[in-house]
């Protein structure tokens, strides 16, 4: 047994499908983070104010919301799993391509709802896959899924930060498509096998439509799941609004460049891909509440503190310290609900969270872009220092792991 068998309990060989939808989810997370880094020069070049490019941010959340409609239902129904990965990647890529040739805040606002779609089209379909083949090692599987988004999350700001530099970030748009097209193209090759060859006892090949809505019954009435959407929903709203304000922060307060600011963004995400894969394997041995609420607590002080970091060299490092406190929890969370959630309801499960998070987030970026304009930038990370405190509160009600599963 190798070291990191024994330490993850998954063989070299079951990590491949994990690590094919950790690649897909980072390629869902490079399309949003390359459109969060164009914010400030497409505000500038549109002439918009705060409240103009949160209202952009919004219609990006309440696409995501909208999406949860029909993207969960569809995955448990259908059991095609693997299918709507391969096509939320792909459209995303095409959106936001397509980005670069719109000159409209009208025609931008509509490329940006179909990234919004893509994004929640691709939740459902993975993480249920995960925690269906996985049930074990639901943590750790759901971790390098979360470290796939934190490395795209990652590497796209610097990437897209330096072709915006270089090329304008009409043309950065249409070449940081590109590697989310390969993606695509990887995920179908190397994926598609498990969507064609899925046994009929797999829980993953459907539910009748009579099962599947006496089972969402169930989790809709399941008290400890719904304090748990609503959890996260406002840890995605502060995750929401730091992605929406950070870049214009550094670019309009500190005066930061669009490669710093790439920079700066990478790091707050490099500290999830450091700590992502350790709270994932830490929850599956002490339990989901307890990392949660470490990660937690941590980032309300973080973020309190963030506007008193008066150099940008501070700045950047109290976002990275952001990042691996703030970040190691999202799958932890992910983790949590699957926990709680019959296998053949977990598409549904997820996006009752999903749904909530997007519900939650659109609220945010509208809210600071206001509270911005009238008081400044600075007067929004007091917000979201409050919103985060919030989910402290509600995190601390939820029962621990056993009281929950047996809810």
């Amino acid at each position: 047994m190798s070291i990191s068998e024994r330490l993850t309990g998954v063989t070299l060989r079951e990590n491949i499908p994990i690590t094919l939808v950790g690649l897909g989810h980072g390629a869902i997370h490079w399309t949003a983070a390359t459109f969060y880094l164009l914010l400030p020069p497409l505000s500038m070049t549109l002439g918009l104010s705060y409240t103009e490019t949160g209202a952009l941010v919004s219609v990006f959340h309440v696409s995501s919301f909208a999406a949860n409609f029909f993207s969960g239902p569809l995955i448990d129904i259908s059991g095609r799993k693997v299918l709507f990965q391969i096509l939320s990647v792909a459209i995303g890529a095409l959106a936001l391509a397509a980005m670069g040739l719109a000159g409209t805040f009208l025609a931008i606002a509509g490329l940006v709802t179909i990234i919004g779609v893509t994004g929640n089209l691709w939740h459902p379909p993975a993480i249920s896959f995960l925690s269906s083949r996985y049930p074990k090692n639901r943590g750790y599987a759901l971790s390098i899924h979360g470290l796939g988004a934190s490395t795209g999350d990652t590497i796209a700001p610097l990437a897209a930060g330096a072709l915006i530099a270089a090329l304008g970030w009409q043309q950065a748009a249409e070449v940081s498509a590109l590697p989310v097209l390969a993606v695509a193209a990887i995920l179908a090759v190397g994926l598609w096998r498990y969507e064609t060859a899925r046994p009929k006892t797999d829980a993953g090949q459907g539910a009748g439509l009579s099962e599947y809505l006496d089972g969402i019954r169930t989790v809709i009435a399941n008290r400890a799941i719904l304090g748990l959407c609503v959890m996260s929903g406002f840890r995605s709203m502060t995750q929401s609004g730091l992605l929406a304000f950070l870049p214009l922060y550094l670019a309009h307060d500190m005066g930061s460049g669009p490669v710093m600011i790439g920079i700066a963004m990478a790091a707050m995400q490099v500290g999830g891909v450091i700590a992502t894969p350790v709270a994932g394997i830490w929850s599956d041995r002490a339990g989901r509440r307890s990392v949660v609420l470490a990660g937690l607590s941590a980032s309300t002080l973080i973020i309190a503190s963030l506007t008193f970091l008066g150099s940008e060299t501070a700045f950047i490092a109290g976002i990275s310290l952001l990042g691996f406190v703030l970040y190691a929890v999202r799958p932890v969370v992910h983790s949590w609900m699957m926990d709680l959630t019959p296998d053949h309801l977990g598409g549904s499960a997820t996006s009752l969270m999903f749904g909530t998070q997007s519900g939650f987030s659109m609220v945010m970026p509208l809210l600071g872009g206001m509270l911005a304009d009238a008081y400044g930038l600075a007067s929004v990370f007091y917000m979201l220092a409050g919103s985060i405190l919030i989910t402290n509160l509600i995190t601390l009600r939820l029962p621990k792991d056993r009281a929950a599963t047996e809810a």
